[in-house]
């Protein structure tokens, strides 16, 4: 294969390409396979650009879209496995079909706090420098203050216009409708100076000639460049993360950036060098043609033999690939519940934060009340009964302890929840040799699930065995199995009628400890229980299911010389028995 721009590789490449063109002449028919259009009933995904930002996003001189935020939206619509249709224009234009709906996502903008109150923005898939333009023989300056007095021209609901509104510069400010046109009137001797991304006034510079124009402060502002959406679409902006993720482990999006970005001009391939090279290759080249006529005379008998290696080949192939898909697929899920274990971490400090103030006040305000509540008692019995917080003192003196009271086990139970998350999201590579109590693994995971146990049924109940002899074992792991066990238990319920039963048990025999779950749920076919723990089979593909989770519970319970046994049937239900041993099977 031959790379444009690599001079180095072009000769040996175009003599490769003759002699392969003249062996495959004589011996292999040339066949154009059809190719199949995509006549699916997908829906598609229309994704708002600006016509002339470039490198960025333009329209191009046949009016087709291009540019590198283009062919970025382009690879995360194949990876993703969805249509998308560009709809250019103004940059105004596209900020207010994004709000009124007719354009679902803004492929480039810039990230500010003020656009979240209507925006909701994914992480940024590059940084934009801004840069002050001015003619040569204006007088240079370093930053935007020295702009204070100046006229200045900035292009229309652009990053920039919000960010010199914001500090003070409307009256200084003269819109245009795109970046070019503010250079082309700067260039034409209008105003003073123009304020926009470094990369694209280059571009523009460059593309229009406009040789009177320099960049005389170069980054005075640093903007994160990213997808956006309506506040409310965050399902589909989770989407292109997703797929912005993939590309940067794959390697395309840094394919993509340095197509456009890394440079404003490809490389030149010196014709001298072609001719220098092509020179020194035409001799061997000669003798090269000369026995391929001979060779080719014996190719025809290799052929069929040939044919039916490529065969066994392309079988070996297709099962390689299929391996290599799988594996990739829980590269990416692994990745994304890395992610899910940061962000839990992060919410978990912003909410120990405000909570822990709750818990050291709490203490303060009951000491407060006592204190007062004689004066408050005296005035009762002098006055009689008074508001108090806009109910009757004479409730209010047996409600307010209550009240603090409650403050006081809510503030707790919310820390006893937050540390169980971030026990559960740490990441735990450490060997499982720890001695844990299962009935109080059980107990936290249950915690974890309360609100999805909740929302799926109006009987849960629990049963915990006392003294329960302790197991050897990752306590995190196992956490995790049960999570996972109440968490399917969960969505196979019809309604919140149907019930959910968990209980733990010690089988002296077996010497083992054992969690028993039963739903009172759809159930499972037959011929799907002894597939539950393959990788990725789920019954649940359409609404999101990944058929990770069981696979993964069942590697974790096999690590604990453990087992996990799936009982039900279709439309009465399912029974789950988690066995754990301890004694002389516990040895991991």
């Amino acid at each position: 294969m031959v790379y444009i721009g690599q001079s180095r590789n072009l000769i040996p490449g175009i003599a490769a390409a003759i002699i392969l063109m003249l062996l495959f002449l004589g011996a292999y028919p040339v066949s154009v396979s059809a190719v199949e259009m995509d006549v699916s009933s997908q829906p598609v995904i229309i994704v708002g650009g600006d016509r002339d930002y470039p490198p960025y996003e333009f329209l191009d001189k046949n009016g087709n879209p291009a540019g590198y935020n283009v062919d970025l939206t382009k690879a995360i619509a194949d990876v993703m496995g969805v249509k998308v249709k560009f709809r250019f224009g103004g940059w105004s234009e596209m900020r207010n079909a994004l709000l009124d709906g007719s354009v679902a996502v803004l492929q480039g903008i810039s990230y500010s706090e003020d656009r979240t109150r209507t925006l909701s923005f994914s992480p940024p898939h590059t940084i934009i420098n801004h840069a002050i333009f001015a003619r040569k023989e204006t007088a240079p300056i370093s930053t935007i203050e020295e702009l204070r007095g100046k006229e200045i021209v900035v292009f229309r609901d652009g990053i920039m216009h919000d960010y010199l509104m914001s500090l003070g510069f409307a009256a200084n400010l003269v819109m245009t409708e795109t970046p070019a046109d503010a250079l082309r009137l700067l260039a034409s001797g209008e105003h003073d100076y123009a304020v926009l991304a470094m990369l694209p006034g280059m571009y523009i510079i460059r593309e229009h000639k406009l040789s009177n124009l320099v960049p005389v402060a170069k980054s005075i502002s640093t903007q994160k460049y990213c997808y956006a959406v309506k506040k409310g679409n965050e399902e589909l902006l989770a989407r292109f993360n997703e797929g912005l993720a993939i590309l940067k482990k794959t390697g395309q999006y840094q394919e993509i950036y340095d197509r456009w970005l890394g440079v404003l001009g490809p490389p030149k391939v010196s014709w001298e060098k072609v001719v220098w090279y092509g020179s020194l290759l035409m001799g061997p080249l000669l003798l090269i043609l000369a026995a391929t006529v001979i060779w080719s005379r014996t190719l025809q008998k290799r052929v069929a033999q040939r044919t039916e290696e490529l065969a066994l080949e392309v079988v070996e192939r297709k099962h390689a690939l299929d391996e290599l898909k799988l594996h990739q697929d829980k590269l990416i899920q692994a990745d994304k519940m890395a992610s899910l274990g940061i962000l839990v971490a992060g919410v978990a400090h912003e909410i120990n934060n405000p909570n822990g103030l709750i818990l050291l006040n709490m203490p303060i305000l009951r000491e407060v009340y006592q204190d007062a509540e004689e004066a408050l008692d005296a005035r009762y019995r002098s006055q009689g009964d008074f508001t108090l917080g806009g109910l009757p003192y004479s409730r209010m003196r047996d409600e307010v302890p209550h009240l603090l009271e409650g403050m006081q086990d809510g503030a707790n139970r919310i820390k006893r929840i937050v540390e169980e998350l971030k026990d559960f999201a740490r990441q735990d590579n450490s060997a499982a040799t720890e001695v844990i109590d299962f009935n109080s693994i059980v107990q936290a995971a249950v915690r974890l699930v309360d609100s999805s146990l909740r929302s799926a049924t109006s009987r849960f109940e629990s049963n915990y065995a006392p003294s329960l002899p302790p197991i050897l074992g990752n306590a995190q792991r196992i956490e995790q199995v049960v999570v996972n066990l109440i968490l399917n238990a969960c969505q196979a319920l019809p309604d919140l009628e149907h019930g959910i039963f968990l209980a733990t048990f010690h089988e002296q025999a077996a010497e083992a400890v054992v969690l028993r779950l039963v739903d009172e749920g759809c159930g499972i076919a037959p011929e799907n229980i002894t597939r539950l723990t393959d990788p990725f089979f789920t019954t649940r593909r359409e609404s999101g299911g990944t058929g990770l989770g069981l696979s993964v519970s069942a590697t974790i319970v096999k690590e604990h010389n453990g087992l996990l046994e799936f009982e039900s049937t279709p439309g009465s239900g399912t029974t789950v028995t988690l066995t754990l041993p301890y004694g002389a099977r516990n040895k991991l």
